[in-house]
Order: C-alpha cells, then structure tokens, then sequence
C-alpha cells in the first residue's frame, strides 16, 4: 500500500506530452435488447471546435455538442456512477480525457441512476444488472456509435465509483460470494439484499474480457471478494480508496480487495478523505438542494480540499491510461 503523494511536476509532464484537442459531446441511447431496458448515455470525444458552456442533466459543462470527431484509433474509457448518480457525475474528468485523444462513454444505470424512472436500489438486481450495462453500453460503441471506426477497439479502459466500482471489479473477473454479506446485511428502508440473497442463488455478475485497463475508486463489500472469487482478474488497476470511508465503505474493503487481487494493484489512499470526496466539487446549486437531506455528498472534512484534489485525481488516471492504453499501443 502507498499513501497518495501529490506530484505537480509529473502531472505536468503527462499532461504536456499528449496531444490536446477539445471535448465533442453526443448523447446518446443504448437501446433495449433481451439483456435489459434502453439506457440513456453520454459520448465524449476529441474534436477541433473551441468549447463553451452547456447544461446537459443539471451539469454545466465545457464541450462541443455533436462536433465532428477528429483523428482515428483513439482508446475508449467508459464510466460507471455509484448509486444515484448519473452519466455526468465525472465529466470534467470525462472532457480532460477527450481533450487528450480518448472517447469516453457513461450512461445512466437503469436501476440505480439518479434520473431513472424504474429505480429499485434495493433490489440485489440492482448490483448484478450493472455490469451488463456497461457491456452493452460497450457494444454499442464498437458495433453502433456513428464513429465506431474511430475507437481503437483493442484498447478499452474503464473507470468506476462506488457501486461503479464495485461493477468494474465484476466486469475484470471478479465473483463477489454474496453469502458474506449475511454476516453484515444493509440497513437502509428498502434494502432486500440479504433477504435475497437466503431465498436462492443470485445471479451472476457478467464480465468483460475486453477491459484492459481499470481505474477502481472506492468499492463497497471487502469481505465479499475472496481470493478465490478475484482469482480470475489480470489486467491492470489503478485502486483509490478513501481513509475515512462513508456510506457503507469501510476504508478495511479496500485493504481486503488489493490483498486479495492476484495483480499487483497502484493502489492509492488519498489522506484525511471520506467516501464522498471521490464525488467533483459541488455547484451551489446542488449543495443548496442536497443540505438537508445529505449534506455528507458536498461537506469535507476540515483541511481537505476536494477542487485539488480531483485535479490530481483527473491527471493520475490520465497518466494510468496512457501507460496502459495508449503506450501500450505504440
């Protein structure tokens, strides 16, 4: 294990080296099939146009809507959000991978987005459903997307939190025994997990061998994932994990999955953080709307900044992606 160290010099010399475009925007939607129902999603892209503001989901962001994509054999980085979150949760991150040369997708998780209009978190389905999600999202990518014929199909990365970290960890390899859970059974209204999971065998979680590299940041249920049941993930990880956890994480579930992972893991602890510092800084206006109810999504603790450190956040996952997607391909 290694404590997070922030290096200004080496994100500079990164991010100096690449080339640098701006960020294309489409949205976009995965359409329903025999494995679930349609997803909304997000495409971000290298395009040549000068960004400006726009709102997409109640998230301003800096990009180009439906601009023309330039340049060829780019690597495709897709994202999963934690429970409630959306497609846009990490698209500053998102616009700084594409302005480096990456297409990046996200979507809205049909049973846990924040936007959904069938959410059932409660539902262990919920967990198992996830990583077919980002399969199909996947697929349509690489079979459907417009400009398909400008993804580098052979390099794929993927970046999650939380529960999207938690899905990433099925799609490398990983089988979560459920049984553990037993042993600490959520306790939040709804929640039907452990009821479940005594009724029968749940269903297991799909993987993805054409993953090739991915980013990991704070994953629920430690106890869950054996050595056993990671026995079978080989490609690379980037680990964050918080010090403090928050919302069900422990800061012992990361100790537990990196022990456990048959690879040798960057494994990252990022100092005097919660849970919910892996979230971007809050705008006011999500602050004003979530103090009352959750106020932990936006409040640090004393003396952690969260602007800073999501730009060391952005910049390290870059560096891990261009090691292991784009130098990987030279």
């Amino acid at each position: 294990m290694k404590v997070l160290k922030l290096s200004a010099l080496l994100a500079f010399l990164t991010l100096s080296i690449l080339p640098s475009w701006s960020a294309g925007l489409q949205l976009v939607d995965v359409p329903q099939d025999s494995h679930g129902p349609a997803i909304d999603g997000v495409v971000w892209y290298p395009c040549a146009a000068t960004p400006i503001e726009i709102k997409i989901a109640s998230f301003d962001m800096m990009a180009v809507r439906d601009c023309p994509i330039i340049g060829t054999k780019h690597p495709l980085v897709v994202i999963s959000h934690g429970a409630g979150g959306t497609f846009g949760n990490y698209h500053a991150l998102a616009e700084m991978l594409a302005d480096k040369g990456f297409i990046v997708a996200a979507i809205n998780h049909p049973l846990d987005s924040g936007q959904s209009k069938v959410r059932n978190p409660g539902d262990i389905a919920s967990m198992v459903q996830r990583p077919m999600d980002i399969s199909r999202l996947i697929d349509f990518m690489f079979y459907n997307w417009p400009d398909r014929a400008r993804i580098d199909a052979a390099h794929l990365g993927f970046i999650g939190f939380s529960r999207g970290a938690f899905t990433g960890l099925g799609l490398i390899g990983a089988d979560p025994d459920w049984n553990f859970l037993l042993d600490n059974c959520p306790v939040y209204p709804g929640n039907r997990f452990c009821e479940q999971i005594r009724s029968g065998p749940i269903a297991p979680m799909s993987h993805d061998a054409r993953i090739k590299a991915a980013v990991i940041a704070d994953s629920p249920g430690g106890p869950l994932f054996t050595r056993e049941g990671l026995s079978n993930v080989s490609v690379p990880v980037q680990y964050w994990a918080s010090e403090r956890g928050g919302d069900g994480v422990s800061p012992e579930d990361a100790a537990m999955i990196v022990q456990n992972l048959p690879v040798k893991a960057d494994f990252r602890v990022v100092p005097n953080s919660g849970h919910f510092d892996f979230l971007p800084p809050c705008t006011l206006e999500f602050a004003k709307r979530t103090a009352e109810d959750e106020p932990e999504l936006c409040t640090d603790k004393t003396g952690f900044d969260r602007a800073a450190f999501h730009k060391q956040f952005n910049a390290d996952i870059l560096t891990f992606f261009r090691k292991h997607l784009v130098e990987a391909n030279q």
